[in-house]
């Protein structure tokens, strides 16, 4: 499993947009899975979105779990891969996992909010 999370600054609708685009553009075989869009109180709203690919790593295929969150003008933003692996009970080769999430992490990094 590989994760990275970031407080992003921008526009929520953008950041889903680029996101598809570096996912889905990144691999002829990355798919959207399913997404929920949730409107919350006071304007606040989160999308979940998971995408699949065929990892030539791994020879399998690796999932990756993607939630934004905007909340009192501030989006929050993890993404979190799994799969990848061939071994029964522990993790080895999770080159695939990475390297999908390297697609996401640009696009993370473009609206990665200044500290």
């Amino acid at each position: 499993m590989a994760k990275i999370e970031r407080i992003l600054t921008g526009d929520f609708y953008s950041i889903i947009h680029d996101i598809d685009d570096a996912v889905l553009g990144g691999s002829v075989s990355a798919t959207l899975e399913d997404e929920s869009f949730f409107n919350l109180s006071n304007g606040n709203k989160a999308a979940m979105r998971v995408y699949e690919r065929y990892s030539f790593f791994g020879c399998n295929r690796v999932s990756m779990s993607v939630l934004v969150a905007e909340s009192e003008g501030e989006i929050h933003f993890s993404a979190i891969t799994s799969g990848g692996s061939q071994a029964v009970f522990f993790k080895i080769n999770t080159l695939g996992e990475e390297a999908f999430l390297d697609q996401i992490r640009r696009v993370a990094d473009k609206y990665a909010k200044e500290r």
